[in-house]
């Protein structure tokens, strides 16, 4: 008995044995087993973070589809909006409107090129209105004006040239010539024909027109006269036209009485000035004097100016000229076309600048050492920009312009002199660049001009000096005001 119960003791002892060691074998083996998986668990989560947050996936797409991708996610925006997020498998994922990886076999886009100076200041010039020279009368002040009275054969359209613009009485007329051989453009001639001198005017304009053809195929005449000094006939303009003067006959220009001398009439320079540039029918304009011959080529060369950018620094468009320096030269020599040769002849001393030993600070041009200095190539460029300020607040300088620069005095006579000081008085007001050409220039008849005294001429400009003074500068002050750089 005592035997069977020790050996029922044992037996039991070794079955909890056997049990205890089984859960432990168990319990050691799901440590084992969740260590393992821990450690599994945490590498893929190492690996996650590596892959998504350390380095997040980039969208690669080629330069060419950015936008296309740019348009359709945008497209799409209003429909996706309305589902979860959850629903979109790139949701989690960063997009990019631009690839983050440069082609380098592609070069860099170039920079923006600079306007031209017609872009920055003259927009509209390709979008003016041409004219046709249509003759027409008109009462311009106490003067009848036959505008367009005998047309020129050529018009070029208003943004492919540039008119000359003057003024004479038929006296003068011979320096068309010359002028038009160097122009080779539109010009535009106010010619002073009152009384009697208007039919002297016709003749010389036919014979112009008949034995110069330059003159015939460029020139367009506008015959102007006081109202109290009419002809006595105005033909029609095909009459005048149609006519074939002898070309050996004297010119009818070289006739020695004229109607304004006979009646003392002094010259209405500023009307005239008015009439020709009124009545151009291009957007630019040179307002000149008939006696001041251009140099070669000048229309091609300024046109060409336009295409390149604005000497101007200043960023937005600015009142501006572009003024060509003016030169005399000794009697008897053939004037210089070129610049190259009008430095040779100053150099010499057989040009000089304008008025030097009349009126030096009316023609005294800012930089004129730089324009002497700047080398002669077939270009026209800007050598200086320059006020009207002193010590040049005396200069009168002759300019290339628009339609919309001021116009001059009608009051003032050539007799009286400063004639074109008004005009430079309200530029300098109105803070005007004035724009100095280099290859370009203006030179006088030959002919050294002096001083000389003129009693009768004297007493004209006074009397014009005490209007300047005593009502027409007071009048500028209210229009335009003042500027304390300014002189009249």
């Amino acid at each position: 008995m005592f035997i069977v119960l020790c050996c029922n003791r044992w037996e039991m002892n070794a079955t909890t044995r056997l049990r205890t060691q089984a859960k432990r074998v168990m319990v050691g083996w799901r440590r084992s087993a969740l260590v393992r998986g821990s450690f599994v668990l945490n590498v893929v989560f190492a690996l996650y973070v590596a892959v998504h947050v350390v380095a997040p996936p980039r969208l690669v797409t080629p330069r060419g589809a950015v936008s296309l991708l740019h348009d359709n996610l945008t497209s799409s925006s209003s429909s996706s909006s309305s589902s979860s997020s959850s629903d979109d498998p790139s949701a989690d994922y960063p997009t990019e409107s631009e690839p983050t990886i440069d082609d380098p076999s592609e070069p860099p886009a170039p920079p923006t090129p600079a306007p031209t100076l017609q872009e920055k200041v003259y927009p509209d010039l390709h979008t003016c209105h041409t004219p046709t020279l249509t003759a027409r009368p008109a009462l311009h002040g106490t003067h009848w004006v036959l505008y367009n009275y005998i047309p020129a054969d050529t018009q070029p359209a208003c943004n492919e040239s540039v008119t000359y613009t003057t003024h004479a009485d038929f006296t003068f007329l011979d320096n068309l010539v010359p002028l038009v051989e160097r122009w080779r453009g539109p010009v535009s001639a106010a010619v002073f024909a009152p009384g009697g001198d208007f039919n002297a005017t016709l003749r010389t304009a036919a014979f112009l027109r008949a034995c110069r053809p330059l003159v015939a195929k460029h020139v367009t005449f506008h015959l102007f006269f006081p109202a109290d000094h009419m002809p006595r006939h105005v033909p029609p303009t095909a009459h005048l036209v149609a006519q074939r003067p002898s070309c050996s006959a004297p010119p009818p220009y070289l006739a020695a009485h004229t109607y304004k001398r006979a009646r003392n009439l002094t010259y209405p320079v500023n009307v005239a000035r008015n009439i020709a540039r009124r009545a151009a029918a291009t957007y630019f304009v040179l307002a000149s004097d008939v006696e001041l011959y251009p140099s070669l080529d000048f229309i091609r060369l300024f046109m060409g100016m336009m295409r390149r950018q604005d000497a101007s620094r200043v960023p937005a468009p600015t009142r501006r000229v572009y003024v060509l320096p003016i030169f005399e030269i000794k009697s008897g020599l053939r004037p210089p076309a070129t610049k190259a040769a009008l430095v040779r002849m100053l150099k010499r001393g057989s040009a000089i600048p304008f008025h030097k030993f009349v009126c030096p600070q009316c023609h005294k041009v800012p930089g004129m050492r730089e324009w002497a200095e700047s080398n002669a190539t077939d270009s026209v460029n800007v050598v200086m920009v320059a006020k009207r300020h002193p010590p040049f607040h005396h200069w009168e300088p002759i300019y290339v312009g628009t339609h919309l620069e001021p116009f001059y005095d009608e009051r003032l006579s050539w007799e009286g002199r400063s004639d074109k000081m008004t005009q430079m008085y309200v530029m300098c007001v109105l803070d005007y660049e004035f724009h100095v050409l280099d290859n370009a220039f203006l030179v006088h008849r030959p002919g050294i001009k002096r001083h000389r005294r003129d009693r009768h001429r004297d007493m004209l400009t006074a009397k014009q000096n005490a209007l300047l003074h005593n009502k027409i500068t007071p009048e500028l002050h209210t229009i335009y005001g003042k500027r304390g750089t300014c002189f009249l």
